[in-house]
């Protein structure tokens, strides 16, 4: 008895450890945990020793989550009454080891909470973190009774790994409102990241207004509402209206960036060309190479893109601008004077993907362009506009990135890559020394489904939770001065709302974030998952939506000697027992628990599965019929 008392003994000691551990996301640097806690009780007093307006918008951003969820009144210190709760204090000497963005956090029982940092920015992300270490119910918006507001005695140094640590929102495939990209501004910087990527245009929407160009907006942010499977919708008629969409105002972009700026985050436009430019050309059809392009529409979400096995895409109409017209020249120019006005941040996106060249092939103007400028291919083509797209974004004051298709043909002289197509762009970009953005599709494509597709809405492909924990943005051999950070990318082909946008994002946004800000080895997937599960908790306090795809089985089909489809499954999260039922009743922790293949039975149809820890369901109730598990085993 005594030595199974010291064994249950140590598991709880061991336990609460972790949990004492395991609540910030990302890891810190540096965290010790002490004894004691401190409470916060009946008011909270704030005091900092700078009085900056950077510092004074982060005591009233601290003020607002704290008194809404406790209930307590909550003021700034004016003198020296009275011992405040939560001191903020800037470096009068700075420290060169936590750098522009890093914080040190001392939580003693007796003294309260010292947050102090070199720069405002360092003191944003240390009240992230101790808003971390106090109980989930700190994230309600409404006031929340019978909890203790204590937090841990702790020492933290903290400091990220990367400058650029982003998110892309495409608000162009579906139009997102101001205050809806505000709020995923207030998700994001809690876990540290402070890029925002805003994909303004594309083939299904113009975003932002351009005064000197008003048909971006007043045809080309509108098309007709589909709802279903993106890209397989039928083509809109002539009589159903074009008004489904939206685009911000100068004003509105002002607004968000002055709002991103109090958090400390950098927003990154992006005004996609010369692909994707149906919504361009829609409005202004004279940029086009292709005759006939004054019929045009703007996108609704009919297929107008062939994608054969080869990966030799094509057009079904022709979506760019035309290289070779100098009027889409003096078009770029007119964006670029408006958008780098409205944008503070150094790089303007001119995105440069997925450009389909079949109509550049056929057209006299793009032959006489190459036979005049001694063009060998449509790669040296696209890299002659790349380069005068370049020249313009540089006589605005801004540097120039592109996704990793600009390399084709010679990358322009001072462009930075962001690597999508993996990190093989990436990598040829460093070593021809140009600063690079790491967004591979292989580990943050966050529109990827994030469970198996007989879950999910369709999507390319399956991007789990573990496989974006596994994210690396420097890649062997590469000198890691070039490399600026990383990325992940929320296309929205398939995301109609924000609350679908938020279920894709988190948690693999959690993921994300460790990659780019905590040290490479600290990471440490168990760990990761434990405190995931604490901050699901945290979004259940804020009504934030995010995906348990983390508890749902990854399946493998093949078949036997015997011609039988055979079953094999597993989880990434380690300790959960898979419960299934081949005969159409609905499976709980009382079902037969997998633990090898299966052999399905002759005559089932479906096989139902869902994952528990102890007695506890975690995952979803999943149905699988036999007739897709034949399929994928590649059965008759």
């Amino acid at each position: 008895m005594p030595t199974k008392f010291l064994f249950v003994l140590v598991l709880f000691i061991s336990a609460t450890c972790i949990g004492q551990n395991s609540q910030v996301i990302p890891e810190p640097v540096s965290m010790t945990t002490k004894s004691g806690e401190y409470l916060l009780k009946d008011k909270i007093i704030i005091a900092a020793d700078n009085t900056s307006a950077p510092v004074k918008k982060l005591i009233e951003l601290l003020k607002e989550q704290l008194s809404a969820s406790t209930g307590f009144p909550v003021s700034v210190q004016a003198g020296n009454e009275g011992k405040p709760d939560i001191s903020l204090s800037i470096n009068k000497n700075a420290n060169s080891q936590i750098g522009k963005e890093g914080y040190q956090v001392l939580v003693t029982a007796t003294d309260g909470i010292m947050i102090r940092a070199n720069e405002p920015a360092g003191l944003f992300y240390g009240a992230q973190t101790l808003l971390q270490l106090l109980p989930p119910e700190i994230e309600s918006k409404t006031i929340v009774k019978n909890v203790s507001w204590s937090v841990q005695a702790v020492e933290i140094t903290d400091y990220p790994r990367f400058g650029w640590r982003g998110l892309m929102f495409d608000v162009s495939r579906h139009f997102f409102t101001k205050e809806q990209v505000k709020d995923y501004i207030d998700q994001m910087v809690k876990y540290k990241l402070n890029l925002l990527h805003l994909h303004l245009t594309d083939d299904e929407g113009w975003r932002i207004e351009i005064k000197s160009l008003p048909k971006l907006t007043s045809v080309g942010a509108w098309r007709v509402n589909k709802t279903g499977t993106f890209g397989d919708f039928s083509p809109p008629t002539p009589d159903e209206p074009r008004d489904y969409g939206g685009f911000y105002t100068q004003d509105d972009i002002r607004e968000l960036v002055q709002y991103a700026k109090d958090r400390f985050v950098n927003i990154l436009p992006e005004i996609e060309c010369p692909g994707h430019s149906l919504a361009a050309i829609a409005s202004y059809p004279e940029l086009s190479c292709t005759p006939g392009a004054e019929k045009y529409k703007v996108r609704s979400g009919e297929k107008i893109m062939e994608w054969p096995p080869s990966g030799h895409f094509y057009g079904l109409v022709d979506n760019t601008l035309c290289p070779a017209n100098d009027k889409v020249y003096q078009f770029l120019d007119k964006i670029f004077t408006e958008v780098a006005q409205l944008f503070p941040f150094e790089y303007i996106h001119m995105g440069g993907d997925e450009t389909a060249r079949n109509f550049w092939d056929k057209s006299p103007q793009i032959k006489a362009l190459m036979k005049r400028e001694k063009l060998k291919n449509l790669d040296e083509v696209q890299s002659y506009f790349v380069k005068k797209v370049e020249k313009i974004v540089e006589s605005k004051g801004k540097k120039l990135i592109g996704w990793d298709e600009i390399l084709q043909g010679g990358l322009a002289p001072n462009a930075a890559v962001m690597s999508w197509r993996g990190v093989a762009g990436g990598i040829e970009a460093a070593k021809q020394k140009h600063e690079v953005v790491m967004s591979p599709t292989t580990y943050v494509y966050i529109d990827y489904m994030q469970s198996d597709g007989i879950l999910e809405p369709p999507v390319y492909e399956t991007l789990r939770l573990k496989k974006v924990y596994q994210f690396e943005p420097i890649p062997d051999g590469v000198d890691s001065k070039y490399i600026k950070g990383g990325q992940a990318n929320l296309w929205t082909e398939q995301v109609y709302n924000m609350r679908h946008a938020e279920y894709m994002t988190w948690p693999r946004g959690f993921a994300l974030a460790e990659d780019v800000w905590s040290p490479k080895e600290k990471k440490n997937w168990n760990n990761f998952v434990a405190r995931v599960e604490t901050h699901f908790k945290r979004f259940d306090a804020a009504q934030i939506k995010y995906a348990p795809s983390m508890y749902d089985p990854i399946f493998k089909f093949s078949k036997n000697a015997k011609g039988e489809i055979v079953v094999d499954m597993s989880t990434e999260v380690e300790g959960l027992n898979i419960h299934y039922a081949f005969d159409n009743s609905f499976p709980d922790n009382f079902y037969p628990a997998y633990n090898k293949p299966l052999a399905v039975p002759k005559d089932a149809s479906t096989m139902k599965v869902i994952t528990y820890r102890g007695d506890k369901v975690t995952g979803r109730m999943i149905t699988f019929p036999i007739a897709e598990m034949k399929k994928r085993a590649g059965v008759k």
